[in-house]
């Protein structure tokens, strides 16, 4: 193990069901469950990997939903109870991210958290590595600090972080100011964005000491902060943390951390970008996991499922099979065929990110039993 950092502490987030990928991501086995790169491990598990150099084990805490546990535990199974967060229903990346900076911040009021999510994929773990140790010295200064990724095209599925004045922090070998994130654009404006070299993908990894953190929420979200600071307090006493959790989270304000911290502390001059000169991908939806097993080849069929049985002619896009019927692609182009016992789904890369329409359709017509 390459030194861990003393006073850091990395959670992982792990919620959400990957609409976008249904039905392979389901609510019982959402997006970070699975193996969608081929390492012969889940999402989850290249996580927790990539962040043991930074931390060691006994230094990774994990919030997730209660119905996740005994997954992510079977696929974790060196994490330490007390390092197991879970939340009774999900209330936003604020919330999560918030509740654990307050949990770590009683046990270790000097800590230094980053938050990682569950669910990406990031290639040149040693080069990432390096990535995490500059921004936690830019932290110790007291800044947010979130790692923005160089990017490789013009894509419109990513929100964008504008880089301001260049920051000199001892032990950092680039950072700079953040002037402001920028939502997903549209593709004109999207190039524009890469021909000016000063904006990074948003790839929501956020560095900070703790209570820096929590004071940025106690700014801008009073009632969020008071609630999780609340919860902090019982968190460790069995007897008393159910309770509390039953009372205090369902009435959280829900919202992303991007809005509730990153953007208010950009305004004020208080948050901090380290470019990641990593490939990384969130994704997002089949036309990015197309792209990732493919390696951009644009003409080929990308083929998921160990007991796929797949005929394909001059055919390209990606098929996802769990199940053992014989499936025949004949001239088609750009396609995405996800089959599973009880549900398929027939699209194309293009129309990738309208999956989580169709998910939504499934909410309101009460098709609980496919989601």
């Amino acid at each position: 193990m390459r030194n861990p950092i003393k006073d850091f502490y990395a959670v992982i987030p792990a919620g959400g069901i990957g609409s976008r990928l249904w039905p392979l991501s389901r609510a019982d086995a959402p997006k970070f469950l699975h193996d969608l790169t081929g390492s012969g491990q889940s999402l989850l598990r290249d996580t927790w990997d990539r962040l043991m150099p930074l931390t060691g084990q006994d230094r990774i805490a994990v919030v997730t939903g209660r119905a996740h546990r005994a997954a992510v535990e079977e696929q974790l199974p060196g994490i330490p109870d007390r390092n197991m967060i879970l939340e009774s229903e999900p209330r936003e990346s604020a919330a999560a991210i918030g509740l654990a900076a307050a949990i770590l911040h009683r046990r270790d009021p000097d800590v230094i958290i980053g938050s990682f999510s569950a669910d990406h994929v990031i290639r040149s773990n040693r080069v990432f590595e390096f990535a995490v140790r500059d921004a936690v010295e830019v932290a110790r200064q007291g800044y947010i600090v979130t790692i923005g990724i160089t990017p490789s095209e013009p894509a419109v599925g990513f929100g964008y972080i504008k880089q301001g004045a260049e920051l000199e922090v001892e032990g950092a070998r680039e950072a700079a100011l953040v002037e402001r994130f920028v939502e997903k654009p549209d593709l004109a404006t999207a190039k524009t964005y890469v021909a000016d070299r000063s904006y990074l993908w948003n790839a929501g990894m956020f560095i900070a000491r703790a209570d820096v953190l929590l004071a940025e929420l106690e700014l801008h979200q009073p009632a969020l902060h008071a609630g999780l600071m609340e919860l902090a307090e019982a968190w460790d006493d069995r007897d008393r943390r159910g309770p509390v959790v039953d009372r205090i989270w369902p009435a959280l304000p829900k919202i992303a951390i991007d809005y509730a911290v990153a953007e208010p502390a950009a305004e004020r001059g208080r948050l901090a970008v380290v470019p990641g000169h990593f490939d990384w991908d969130d994704v997002g939806d089949f036309a990015s996991l197309a792209k990732l097993v493919l390696n951009g080849r644009k003409n080929d069929l990308a083929v998921l499922g160990r007991s796929a049985r797949v005929l394909s002619d001059a055919a390209s896009g990606i098929l996802v099979s769990q199940t053992s019927r014989v499936i025949s692609l004949v001239g088609v182009q750009d396609i995405v065929v996800v089959d599973t016992p009880d549900a398929l789904l027939v699209t194309t890369t293009e129309h990738a990110q309208r999956v989580k329409g169709v998910v939504e359709s499934l909410k309101l017509t009460g098709r609980g039993d496919v989601l």
